[in-house]
């Protein structure tokens, strides 16, 4: 028999067969984008449809870059494992994109036939950030990216009524689970108190304090929130970034200065349905009916979630 005089390292303190299987679906030999399909669909389950949704792009260029990313472990013969500590910077990023998008299809489920919002997803990828957190308790994204889910995961409860989804701004904030709130304001103290440069998600979840330390929707410090998109901004020039700033300039500048802004993101946006979503409500608000319901329309055809089509249909019928 032989033995180990090394002490185990904090990679081997956890024994987890899906973390296993997700940072080998996340080796440095696979591109980014197909680390983290290939992730979502062998990992959390989600279907081919589902992963294509979210990635903005054919099922069938999809289901492609799946099959290749299954061959390239194969012939690497990439080891089925929690790599060394010296190797989790390396992987951690992936890691940390599969499991925001796990997570996000589990707050707003797109599968036909599910549940508007799947409990099971978000509470496994809240599970599974816990424990890359004990792997990597100095790394802020980790940190951010846990707050940032606690947060959100903080509202579910009052998310969804009578089938339909309940916006931010109409929720029940006494229906939000205080102490996931507390801790996740915790980490996001922490962070900023750290002195270091915040990440992607350091500042998602930063924005998600300001929204849930405000009482009523009325109190939220809209101007602190464009300022941190602001900020997010600078690091990840997305479109749909765009589209979120421009949802809280709104509320601090007006309909009109958003809608100028989101007009601009049509040729990037088209087949996405938030896009068409957050056009007709700025058209209503604007009291432009015909092309509010035109934009109501677009979003409906679009938008895989049956609470949020329930609401948008609502909205739409609503208008004169």
């Amino acid at each position: 028999m032989s033995y180990d005089d090394d002490p185990p390292g904090p990679a081997d303190a956890i024994d987890d067969e899906r973390l296993r299987l997700i940072f080998t679906c996340c080796h440095p030999a696979l591109a980014m984008e197909t680390r983290v399909a290939l992730t979502l669909r062998m990992v959390a389950g989600l279907t081919v449809p589902e992963i294509a949704r979210a990635f903005l792009v054919q099922e069938s260029a999809m289901g492609r870059r799946i099959t290749r990313a299954k061959d390239k472990i194969k012939t690497a013969r990439i080891p089925y494992r929690v790599p060394p500590a010296e190797e989790l910077p390396g992987r951690v990023s992936g890691v940390l994109a599969v499991l925001f998008l796990v997570f996000n299809e589990g707050y707003l489920a797109t599968g036909p036939g599910t549940d508007p919002v799947r409990h099971d997803l978000t509470a496994e990828a809240i599970r599974l950030t816990r424990l890359i957190r004990a792997l990597m308790p100095e790394d802020g994204e980790v940190a951010g990216l846990l707050a940032l889910m606690l947060l959100t995961e903080a509202r579910r409860t009052a998310r969804v009524s009578g089938g339909e989804l309940v916006p931010l701004g109409e929720q029940d904030r006494g229906a939000w689970d205080a102490a996931l709130i507390a801790e996740g304001h915790r980490l996001v103290r922490e962070r900023l108190a750290s002195g270091q440069a915040p990440g992607r998600y350091q500042i998602l979840a930063a924005i998600n304090a300001v929204h849930t330390s405000a009482r009523d929707v009325r109190c939220t410090d809209w101007s602190q929130v464009v300022a941190l998109y602001d900020q997010l901004l600078r690091l990840d020039p997305s479109p749909i970034v765009a589209l979120n700033r421009a949802i809280a300039v709104a509320e601090l500048d007006g309909p009109e200065v958003a809608l100028a802004v989101v007009d601009r993101l049509g040729g990037k946006l088209a087949g996405y349905h938030a896009y068409h979503a957050t056009r007709a409500d700025l058209l209503r608000r604007l009291g432009r009916s015909h092309e509010s319901r035109a934009a109501y329309d677009e979003a409906i055809e679009l938008a895989g979630n049956t609470a949020e089509t329930a609401y948008l249909t609502r909205r739409r019928d609503q208008l004169g």
